[in-house]
C-alpha cells in the first residue's frame, strides 16, 4: 500500500466520498430537472423529451459496455481519462443550463445531454472498478466500509443537487445557470481529492483484451448474472418515481413550491441511512437487509397510492420511508456484485461496472421512453388543472407500478444463494 492510501484509510475515505458527490449531482437529478426546465423555459414538449432521453439510454447499450472494456484496456492511464470524462460532464452541464440554445432546443438538449452521460459513464464506472482493488486495500469487510463511504457522499451529492436549483431561485434570476457553475467548482475540488488513487497495476494482457473477453468474468458466473439481473429490476422503480415526481407534488398533491424540501428530506433519509445498513448488513448479512429494504418501500408506495391533494405531509413521511430504503440498495447491491467480482480474482473489474452501469440506465431508457408519452397519451398537462381520469393515472404510474417492480426483485433475490463471508 502507498503512502497516500495509508493515510487516506487511517483518516477516513473521504475523497471517495467527495467523487461519488460530483457523479450522483450528475445523474438522478438530471433527470428530475432537465426536462421541467426545458418545458418551461423553451416549450418542449414531454412525449419528445421522454423520446430523446430514452435514445440517448439506449446508445448506452453500446456505450457502457464499451467504456467499461475500455477502462480495463487502458487502466494504467485511467488517472488522465477520468480527467477527460470529468471535463466533458462539467462542459455539458454548463451547455445544458447555463447557455441559451444555439440551436433547436431539443436538438441542444440531447446533444448536451449526450456528452453529459458519456462523461458520467465512464466515470461511474471507473470509480466503482478501482473500488474494487481500493476495498481490499481495507482488510476483512473492505468492500462494505467503502460502500458506506462512497454511498453516503453520492446520496448527500443527490441532495444538494436535487435541491440546488429550487434553492437559487431566491437568490439569482438564473439559479439552473448558478447551479452549473457550482457544479465546475465541484468537479475540480472532487478531482483533485482523488488524484492518487487512480490506476493500479496493469494485468499483462491489458493491452490485447477483446471485447467479448473482457465481459467474460462476470457474465461466465451464475450470481454475478443473477445480482445483474436484480439490479435492473431494483433500479426500475427509482427510475419510475424520479421521472414523474415533479409532476406528481405538482399536479397529484396541488403542492408547487414543496418539490425542493420533499427531495431533501428523501435524499437526506437515504444518505443518512446507508452507513446504518452498512452495520445491519454486517450483522444480518446483506440478502436479509436487502429484502427488508425493499418490502419498506413497497409499503411506503402503497400508502402514496392513495394521496390526494394536500396530503403534502404523509407525502413527507412517504419521502422519508422511501429514501431510507434507496439507502440499502445504493449501498448493499453494489458491494455484493464488487465482492463477488473480487472473490472470482479474474480482472475485468471495469468491464464488469460497465454491464452494471448499463442495467442501471436501461430502467432509465425505459421509464423515459414509456411514462412520458403515456402521461401525454391520458391527457395529462404539466402545470394545469387536470381531471380525475389523468390524476389517477399519474398516482398509477408513480406509486403502483414501482410496487410491482420492488415485488418482482424481491421474488428473484429471494431465490439466489449469497455466500456468507
Amino acid at each position: 500500500m502507498t503512502a497516500a492510501p495509508a493515510l487516506q484509510t487511517r483518516a477516513g475515505l473521504w475523497n471517495w466520498s467527495l467523487f461519488a458527490a460530483l457523479i450522483a449531482a450528475a445523474g438522478l437529478p438530471i433527470y428530475i430537472h432537465a426536462p421541467k426546465f426545458y418545458v418551461d423555459e423553451y416549450g418542449t414538449s414531454l412525449a419528445a423529451l421522454g423520446g430523446v432521453l430514452a435514445l440517448l439510454r439506449l446508445i448506452d447499450v453500446v456505450q457502457d459496455p464499451m467504456l467499461g472494456w475500455l477502462a480495463e484496456r487502458l487502466r494504467a492511464r485511467r488517472g488522465a481519462m477520468v480527467i477527460v470524462a470529468g471535463g466533458l460532464m462539467a462542459g455539458a452541464m454548463v451547455g445544458l443550463f447555463a447557455f441559451a440554445p444555439p440551436v433547436a432546443p431539443l436538438l441542444w438538449f440531447a446533444l448536451t445531454l449526450a456528452c453529459l452521460f458519456t462523461g458520467f459513464s465512464f466515470l461511474t464506472i471507473a470509480f466503482y472498478a478501482q473500488g474494487v482493488e481500493r476495498a481490499a486495500s481495507l482488510g476483512p469487510g473492505g468492500h462494505l466500509r467503502l460502500a458506506g463511504w462512497r454511498e453516503t457522499g453520492s446520496l448527500l451529492g443527490v441532495s444538494v443537487a436535487a435541491v440546488a436549483p429550487v434553492a437559487l431561485m431566491g437568490l439569482t434570476d438564473r439559479p439552473f445557470a448558478a447551479f452549473a457553475a457550482g457544479f465546475v467548482l465541484l468537479a475540480v475540488l472532487a478531482h483533485w481529492a482523488m488524484r492518487g488513487e487512480w490506476g493500479g497495476p496493469a494485468q499483462g494482457n491489458a493491452g490485447r483484451i477483446d471485447l467479448l473477453g473482457a465481459f467474460r468474468p462476470a457474465l461466465s458466473d451464475p450470481l454475478a448474472r443473477r445480482l445483474l439481473l436484480i439490479a435492473l429490476l431494483n433500479a426500475a422503480p427509482v427510475a419510475v418515481t424520479s421521472t414523474l415526481f415533479l409532476f406528481f407534488v405538482e399536479s397529484r398533491l396541488a403542492a408547487p413550491g414543496a418539490e425542493g424540501p420533499l427531495l431533501l428530506l428523501f435524499f437526506l433519509a437515504a444518505a443518512g441511512s446507508a452507513p446504518v445498513w452498512a452495520r445491519i448488513a454486517a450483522v444480518m448479512g446483506e440478502k436479509q437487509s436487502l429484502m427488508a429494504a425493499m418490502a419498506l418501500a413497497i409499503l411506503a408506495f402503497l400508502w402514496a397510492v392513495t394521496l390526494r391533494e394536500g396530503d403534502v405531509l404523509a407525502f413527507a413521511l412517504i419521502c422519508a420511508a422511501s429514501g431510507a430504503a434507496m439507502g440499502a440498495d445504493l449501498t448493499l447491491l453494489p458491494a455484493l456484485f464488487a465482492r463477488r467480482l473480487a472473490s472470482l480474482g479474474k480482472g475485468g473489474e471495469g468491464a464488469a461496472f460497465g454491464l452494471w452501469s448499463f442495467v442501471s440506465k436501461l430502467s432509465l431508457a425505459l421509464a423515459a421512453a414509456t411514462l412520458l408519452p403515456a402521461l401525454q397519451a391520458a391527457g395529462f398537462v404539466p402545470g394545469q388543472d387536470n381531471a380525475a381520469g389523468p390524476l389517477f393515472t399519474l398516482s398509477l404510474l408513480y406509486a403502483a407500478l414501482p410496487c410491482a417492480l420492488k415485488l418482482l426483485a424481491i421474488v428473484l433475490l429471494a431465490a439466489t444463494k449469497v455466500p456468507k463471508v
